[in-house]
């Protein structure tokens, strides 16, 4: 046999099954971002690779976009993260938009590296910011929304927890060790990746790349294990004071060792984990001042995070939690007893679909057993069949493929019966 030609390395193919989950997560994005008021939007995939430089931080732009020369010689990305997008958007508009702006979205994203378990190439990203307003209520209220979103999922306090820190406050404490201003984007580096390199390695990398000095790198160890830091800030302090009052403080704790990898970030940043340590970062997210005034704008701080596809559905397999979804969105099959009798069966169905019921029609005139299979295998839960006695009647038997009770009805009142049967009337 010919070979069957791969998909591209990372990316995924969503067949209808994969498919309705992707679709029942988005419902759930939506429906939580709606609840907070937030107002949908998009950008474009492909961007300028400008608008991602010295923005978003030198490993993502060199080493992990996919980049390429158009026809006209410009340098285009596909876009590998949502809010320099965002700024870029908001500066367009800066002062026709009502303050503040709550916008949300879910859509592709590319990042070339290498697939792993949690890890693709393309991935979907639900991204939600606010943007305009300053305070510790605005910082509280995105990490108040990524709680809402594990509650209403299923993800209790007890499995997930939503970890943050403050960058103002560890650019003091860097301070206090004497790193230089020049030296302290590195320190973030080193710090975000703490738990991602052995102890030994990462101490080296501190020393030998960033240039910490041995004592230097004692203290930041100790610095990175005191949980009570967050008490000499009085911006932690007044977030966790809102975090309180907005009712989800069971899914939020500090940590000092929670950074954030992109050079943006200037206050609050926050990473969702579950409570194992199995999955690193469920979602993430920071508040960024300089980035509407870096893509051209009036200078407007903002707040936001992502949350990707691919780790929360492992999440949820993980908690036994991933939901048991039907692809076939048809509530009833209409059969096709044979040839002669096709007719009357395609205009019962277009009569169901009329009344709002979801409606697929065999379209052949096969064994009658064959057509109830496959509405089994879709597992659509009613079944209509006319035969020569019920078309003679103008009528059709409706069968519950769940139950097996079936029922005699006239042809005019299958509306209103198959929605008795289904629970919409």
């Amino acid at each position: 046999m010919k070979p069957t030609i791969r998909p591209v390395k990372g990316t995924r193919d969503f067949y209808p099954e994969e498919m309705a989950f992707r679709t029942w997560l988005y419902g759930q994005m939506k429906a939580v971002s709606q609840k907070f008021g937030y107002q949908e939007w998009e950008a474009p995939i492909l961007e300028s690779l400008e608008l991602y430089a010295a923005k978003s931080g030198e490993e993502l732009v060199k080493e992990q976009s996919f980049v390429f020369a158009d026809r006209g010689g410009d340098t285009i990305a596909l876009r590998p993260e949502l809010t320099p997008s965002l700024a870029r958007l908001v500066a367009q508009k800066q002062r026709e938009l009502p303050k503040p702006i709550r916008w949300w979205s879910f859509g592709p994203f590319w990042r070339y590296e290498r697939p792993q378990k949690g890890r693709t190439r393309e991935f979907f990203q639900w991204n939600i910011d606010l943007i305009g307003v300053n305070s510790a209520y605005a910082d509280a209220e995105l990490v108040a929304i990524g709680a809402e979103f594990f509650k209403s999922i299923g993800l209790s306090a007890q499995q997930i927890v939503v970890k943050v820190n403050d960058r103002k406050l560890m650019e003091e404490q860097l301070a206090q060790l004497g790193v230089p201003p020049d030296q302290i984007e590195g320190v973030y580096r080193l710090i975000d990746k703490l738990d991602k390199l052995p102890a030994e390695k990462w101490r080296a990398y501190g020393i030998d790349d960033i240039g910490l000095s041995t004592e230097q790198i004692d203290r930041l160890s100790a610095l990175l294990t005191n949980r009570e830091l967050w008490k000499e800030s009085a911006d932690l302090t007044a977030f966790f004071n809102a975090i309180d009052d907005l009712g989800v403080s069971d899914y939020v704790e500090y940590d000092p060792s929670i950074i954030r990898g992109l050079a943006y970030y200037t206050g609050v940043v926050f990473e969702a984990r579950d409570r194992s340590g199995e999955f690193r970062a469920i979602l993430g997210g920071g508040r960024y001042d300089n980035l509407v005034g870096d893509v051209g704008g009036d200078p407007l701080g903002g707040i936001g995070f992502a949350l990707g596809d691919v780790v929360i559905g492992l999440v949820l397999e993980k908690f036994g939690l991933k939901p048991q979804l039907r692809p076939a969105p048809a509530d009833v099959l209409v059969t096709i007893f044979d040839a002669v009798l096709a007719r009357t069966s395609a205009k019962v169905a277009a009569q169901l679909r009329s009344g709002g019921v979801k409606t697929e029609l065999y379209p052949d005139a096969v064994k009658l057993d064959k057509q109830l299979k496959y509405a089994n295998t879709q597992a659509i839960p009613i079944a209509i069949i006319i035969g020569p006695d019920e078309a003679t009647q103008s009528q059709a038997t409706v069968r519950d493929l769940r139950s097996g009770q079936q029922q005699v009805v006239k042809q005019a009142e299958l509306v209103e019966q198959v929605g008795n049967w289904l629970g919409t009337k």
